[in-house]
């Protein structure tokens, strides 16, 4: 039984999810952070932590096992049950538990049990496609000035200054020469652009006519009626999320290319496009299909619950 993978699936949606008679993974979000020394930038997160002390049955891991493997809520309990003496017995042998892409359980041999938590995934939705970065800190040079023995800035002397004058008074005509120069051939160019557009314009307009006179049938076609499957719902299987549109695009094509019902779903407010596989009404049906497709195609698949705007 993949426990690691049950856990982690319900990381996303809940704070507490617990090991009946072992002990409870919990989560909470922390801000966005920045490292000064080195200048790393970490987006927001939810942060991963173990309490042995919390080992009461909520109901929630044995019911999502018990509902994904179609099994009933008793075989799923036991099921729990026997892969929870097999962690306490390799607890008491000081092995180091790892459960995937949520941290390791190591045991003393004073036999206390401590959680070192894992940086593979971000639990939280909301920062979904933010990564962490480093940004090189600014040099800034001090500008140092020469001072007089009686305490003044010295100064350029007005022949100097003059010098320099005249050089920054030719080099602003050569400016204003090339500025008319590129803008004359700009507006030529806009002329030319203008004359193209209506031309094409007029084309097309003769060509629709030419057509509307052609091609005009007395008896039309009966009408044809498909039915397209409408994509809605509130439960959205995530495939990815992306700052440029045009790479969305290249992700939807590929997905509908393997046969998903893909779609966009719009912009998160981080402004990256949102892409699915499906959307589903129920979240029955959307963990039937997250399932799946973790299993066959991308084990980063989760589920986003977002209702219509």
């Amino acid at each position: 039984m993949q426990l690691s993978q049950y856990i982690s699936d319900l990381l996303y949606r809940y704070e507490c999810v617990t090991i009946p008679n072992f002990g409870a993974f919990l989560s909470h979000p922390i801000s966005a952070r920045v490292n000064i020394a080195t200048s790393d930038f970490y987006p927001p997160q939810k942060q991963l932590s173990f309490n042995i002390q919390l080992q009461s049955n909520d109901g929630l891991l044995t019911s999502y096992i018990s509902e994904v493997e179609k099994i009933s809520f008793e075989m799923a309990n036991q099921k729990i049950q026997k892969q929870v003496t097999q962690l306490k017995s390799r607890l008491e042998k000081g092995e180091t538990i790892e459960f995937k892409y949520i941290g390791e359980l190591i045991s003393s041999k004073q036999g206390v049990i401590s959680f070192v938590s894992s940086d593979h995934l971000n639990y939280m939705t909301e920062a979904f496609g933010l990564a962490t970065f480093v940004s090189p800190m600014i040099e800034r040079k001090a500008i140092v000035k020469k001072l007089e023995s009686n305490g003044t800035i010295a100064l350029p002397s007005r022949r100097k200054r003059s010098k320099q004058f005249m050089r920054y008074a030719s080099m602003a005509i050569i400016f204003l020469a090339l500025g008319g120069s590129i803008g004359s051939n700009l507006y030529l160019a806009q002329i030319e652009k203008e004359n193209s557009l209506a031309q094409e314009r007029a084309t097309i307009s003769l060509d629709a006519k030419i057509q509307e006179a052609t091609f005009i049938i007395d008896n039309p076609l009966p009408a044809v009626m498909v039915n397209l499957k409408k994509q809605s719902g509130s439960f959205h299987i995530v495939a990815g999320a992306f700052r440029v549109k045009a790479n969305s695009n290249k992700k939807l094509k590929q997905l509908k290319a393997l046969g998903y019902n893909a779609h966009r779903i719009g912009v998160n407010r981080y402004g990256l496009h949102q892409v699915v596989y499906e959307s589903f009404e129920t979240r029955k049906e959307a963990e039937k299909a997250l399932f799946k497709i973790r299993k066959a195609h991308n084990r980063a698949a989760w589920m986003l619950i977002k209702n219509k705007p």
